[in-house]
């Protein structure tokens, strides 16, 4: 398995951090390889258009194929965000400043053998730069503000939840493989690997994504990173309602409780249950007065998620309250 050794101060340092990068990295993996149903559903309307891309583009193809391989991707698909809140061009910026050479070395490292002659040509950091441009533009950037809304909440639950179990409590659903051991040793795959000392690390870093499965980001040796699957991601199966909750605090308002295992906005709650902004914003009204959910700001949103008692009523896990 591959350990991290993680020093004291630099998980203290840590963080969540939003990337658009990653994201877009995870539609690109969703695009190329989709392993869930929703993600088959998410790709259905960009298949198209995707797939004449890569038609014109024979060295993108190539770069893709020796890009993912069932246990490592290339690293330039894997950089870490550098700012505690970066943009996508910013980002796009960091991939765009590696030379050709760093490309093939990133793609050789992925699996034994040579490179195809097609990516040792020149250009081959501009094809990774078009590709990833090409990918934001037709299918992330238009989510992206429902998208970026996802995230905020996830990293609301989660830092709620390291306030009452510590990282511990944080690291145990990022994926099955990923945990923390204890003496500043932490898992994040089943990998085979020999531990990995971070003693010159400058940079700790958790992402939540749109994906299947997570994965280690890093620029060796001083930012390293796990991206993880946020929580409530692309496709909204409609919530199971426990027996008698209906007749007990109304229909909408049953609807309204239950989605809130996951923290969503007023505007999110708008979206997924068809109500109008007033009428959601009554039902959490009542429900914050009866003490069956909670609020935390993020950003220019108010998140709202479960109480204990909410989430006794919803029949879910209550998330911890936060301080």
């Amino acid at each position: 398995m591959s350990v991290w050794q993680v020093p004291v101060d630099l998980l203290a340092r840590s963080r969540f951090t939003i990337s658009p990068m990653t994201d877009t990295v995870a539609a690109l993996r969703a695009l190329h390889s989709p392993r869930r149903p929703w993600q088959h559903a998410w790709r259905h309307p960009y298949l198209a258009a995707y797939q004449r891309m890569l038609a014109r583009r024979p060295v993108v193809r190539a770069l893709l194929a020796a890009a993912f391989q069932p246990r490592w991707t290339a690293d330039f698909l894997t950089l870490p965000p550098a700012a505690a809140a970066p943009t996508f061009a910013e980002e796009l910026a960091a991939v765009a400043g590696r030379p050709d050479e760093q490309i093939r070395a990133d793609l050789r490292a992925t699996r034994p053998g040579p490179l195809a002659d097609i990516l040792r040509t020149d250009g081959l950091t501009e094809q990774a730069v078009y590709l990833l441009d090409w990918v934001w533009t037709h299918t992330v950037r238009p989510e992206w503000p429902e998208r970026e809304r996802r995230l905020r909440a996830d990293i609301v639950a989660r830092t709620a939840r390291l306030s009452a179990h510590g990282w511990a409590g944080v690291l145990a659903d990022f994926n099955c493989s990923a945990r923390w051991l204890g003496d500043g040793y932490l898992q994040v795959n089943d990998y085979p690997a020999p531990p990995l000392p971070l003693d010159q690390a400058e940079q700790l870093v958790f992402v939540p994504a749109h994906c299947a499965r997570g994965w280690v980001v890093w620029d060796q040796p001083t930012r390293f990173g796990m991206v993880y699957p946020a929580s409530g991601i692309l496709a909204d199966a409609d919530p199971r309602i426990p027996g008698g909750l209906n007749r007990l605090i109304g229909p909408n308002r049953a609807v309204i409780l239950v989605r809130l295992a996951t923290p969503l906005s007023t505007s999110h709650l708008t979206a997924v249950t068809g109500l109008s902004l007033g009428a959601v914003g009554d039902h959490l009204r009542v429900l914050l007065e009866a003490g069956l959910i909670t609020k935390r700001r993020s950003g220019r949103e108010v998140l709202y998620w479960h109480t204990p008692l909410g989430a006794a009523l919803a029949g879910g896990q209550p998330e911890p309250a936060t301080p």
